[in-house]
């Protein structure tokens, strides 16, 4: 089957044409065209995102991304099997934008509709990319999230943790905002560690330690920020290496939790633990070789390997909604031209397909 995902649910604008051939554990998929546009421009002067510009954008570009997404992919509306769209969450406003657009598309080609969790969609990137089976471990690190998920099936996720403050995203653009290093925070921060001494300042590492799988980064943000304001005016050798003891401190935080996470999976399932990283913050190679160490380790006593999207697939895309679409229609499962737009909506929340 071929499906047309549409993201619009934060400062990316996005459109593609993803194929799942097969069925049950005997599937594959392909990228037929992803196409991103990205608002950077527009909101830089702002120092982050703005609700109303993101929306605005939003309603200009997507038309044209989904003909290019369509012309790319070789395809017509006839030559589609269904249509998926994000429908949260994220900025509502956003969401409104793409969801009524794949309404549309989907209503106009009397084709299949699938209102995508943005979650889910980066919980199954991992089937589409090396076509995993379930039960996997997740490891989810975005902007506003970070979360330990056991992925069971399409639509039935289990979380084991979560952060009880900021997200790791959201603490990379704090600290790279107060740090005066601009937006978006976290490629910031990681090009300014890898010039850094991560040794030079003791940054606390929230949760370390504890049984458990939740995360907690406020507390290593409020540290950065003490540290900076102690030590100003800030040298460019001061911004390296506050950057890349921050940096050390989220990688550590991520591997304790994710380590305890592990020893659970085999626990509970006497089952090797494959770990999946996903979201924006998996693009950090610094997160990404800890984990793959951490993985390495585990494997040595239980099989367990690590398996994270390429880089083009870490942040935002439609290529992911659209797989998430496939998913869903290959299990027979679709959504009414009702389906509303949610502002926040919970893995844990998610209908099985």
């Amino acid at each position: 089957m071929r499906v047309l995902g549409i993201e619009t649910s934060c400062d990316e604008t996005a459109a593609a044409v993803v194929a799942r051939t097969g069925d049950g554990d005997d599937f594959s998929g392909r990228i037929l065209s992803n196409v991103v546009l990205s608002q950077l421009a527009e909101h830089t002067p702002y120092g982050g995102v703005v609700p109303e510009i993101a929306a605005r954008a939003h309603v200009e570009t997507l038309d044209g991304l989904i003909a290019q997404a369509l012309a790319e992919a070789g395809c017509g509306l006839d030559d589609l099997d269904g249509v998926a769209a994000t429908a949260g969450p994220g900025l509502i406003g956003g969401l409104l934008v793409g969801l009524m657009t794949g309404k549309a598309i989907a209503a106009a080609a009397n084709k299949p509709f699938v209102a995508v969790n943005h979650l889910e969609a980066h919980a199954l990137t991992a089937r589409l990319t090396d076509g995993l089976a379930f039960p996997y471990l997740l490891l989810l690190v975005t902007g506003g999230h970070t979360q330990i998920v056991k992925v069971e099936d399409v639509g039935r996720y289990r979380r084991w943790g979560t952060t009880v403050d900021d997200a790791a995203g959201e603490a990379f653009d704090k600290v790279a905002k107060m740090l005066g290093l601009g937006w978006p925070g976290g490629p910031a921060v990681e090009a300014q560690a890898l010039k850094g001494d991560a040794a030079r300042f003791a940054f606390p590492r929230p949760m370390t330690g504890r049984a458990g799988c939740d995360f907690s980064f406020s507390g290593l943000k409020t540290a950065v920020r003490i540290e900076a304001q102690r030590i100003a005016p800030l040298s460019e050798t001061d911004v390296a290496d506050l950057c890349a003891a921050f940096q050390a401190a989220v990688v550590d935080s991520l591997a304790d939790r994710t380590k305890n996470a592990l020893s659970r999976f085999t626990g509970e399932t006497g089952a090797a633990p494959v770990l999946v990283v996903a979201g924006g913050v998996a693009a950090n190679q610094a997160v990404r070789a800890r984990l793959e160490a951490l993985a390495v380790m585990h494997g040595a006593a239980h099989g367990a390997g690590l398996v994270a999207p390429p880089l083009n697939l870490c942040g935002d895309n439609a290529a992911m909604v659209a797989w998430a679409g496939c998913e869903r229609l290959a299990r027979g499962a679709t959504d009414t031209l009702d389906a509303p737009a949610r502002a926040r909506w919970s893995l844990e929340d998610v209908e099985a397909a």
